[in-house]
């Protein structure tokens, strides 16, 4: 079975020189991290962390001054890496007096799309994104979450086997957001590849397999959320029924009463907590 990561990159580090000045930001710090195909990952991080650029290099957008990033094994710097990606940037931009199906239509076209195929195409993505009643209002109608969706119709025009957003949910409304959620989840299911950037981590924490955290440029946590936000020096115990006194009898007490053990494991904290904790951890490191 192959398992080459649907995106990885090696050792990534990046500068930025400052104008007029002898010095470089420091914006990605020996960075390595794998995206396993199939999963949604969220990486996440404070302003300034390096995500961006992360998302950058990823896409081959970005030449970083030494290490290396692949899609599919493939040097994302080589333009048929791309083929694969479909991108949603935090402000996607679009031409608000056309309507939603000639946004399609003209993101279709670039993609190489023609006569029944394209028109087929167009149906299919508003569609999707549930934008089926609007596909003749103009844009400059959209609310915020609409023009996202259309956003997210616009990089899987191609049928991309990776799907890069990033902040699909920025100013989006409640509903809106739900409804881009629920998107996410028909792309995992439909076997794709998603890397996330969000700062709404409560959404992040139900949405992704696997997390990754930065912080000055650099991955400071890194696994699948389950283990990222287990508390490791607790156990949980949930029961149906029964009342419980002591641990090593827990089992036979609460068949005794009736009751059933359903789980025993770690109680979790939030993602917002432990990611909190992390990047204050690494603040606290540095300044030290």
């Amino acid at each position: 079975m192959d398992e080459t990561p649907a995106i990885s990159l090696k050792n990534v580090t990046k500068r930025f020189p400052i104008p007029f000045r002898r010095k470089a930001v420091l914006a990605v710090d020996n960075l390595s991290l794998d995206v396993p195909v199939g999963q949604v990952y969220g990486l996440l991080g404070p302003n300034g962390s390096g995500k961006s650029t992360t998302f950058k290099v990823a896409l081959g957008l970005v030449t970083p001054d030494s290490g290396d990033a692949f899609l599919f094994g493939k040097p994302s710097r080589d333009v048929a890496s791309r083929e694969e990606v479909g991108f949603l940037p935090e402000n996607p931009y679009f031409h608000k007096f056309l309507t939603g199906a000639e946004t399609l239509r003209f993101f279709c076209r670039l993609c190489g799309l023609s006569g029944a195929k394209l028109t087929s195409r167009v149906k299919d993505l508003l569609h999707l994104v549930g934008l089926d009643y609007a596909a003749d209002r103009r844009l400059s109608g959209y609310s915020k979450g609409m023009l996202q969706r259309i956003g997210l119709a616009q990089a899987l025009v191609q049928e991309p086997r990776i799907v890069i957003l990033d902040e699909p949910t920025a100013g989006v409304d409640p509903a809106g957001s739900r409804e881009i959620k629920n998107l996410i989840f028909q792309l995992k299911e439909d076997g794709k590849t998603v890397l996330l950037c969000s700062h709404l981590l409560t959404q992040v924490q139900e949405v992704c397999d696997r997390i990754g955290i930065m912080a000055a440029g650099r991955l400071v946590e890194e696994g699948a959320l389950d283990d990222l936000i287990g508390l490791r020096d607790q156990i949980e115990i949930r029961v149906s029924g029964g009342q419980t006194e002591l641990l090593q009898k827990i089992e036979a007490l609460v068949t005794a009463e009736g009751g059933k053990v359903l789980s025993i494991g770690r109680p979790r904290t939030t993602l917002e907590d432990h990611f909190l904790e992390v990047t204050g951890a690494l603040s606290e490191r540095r300044s030290n």
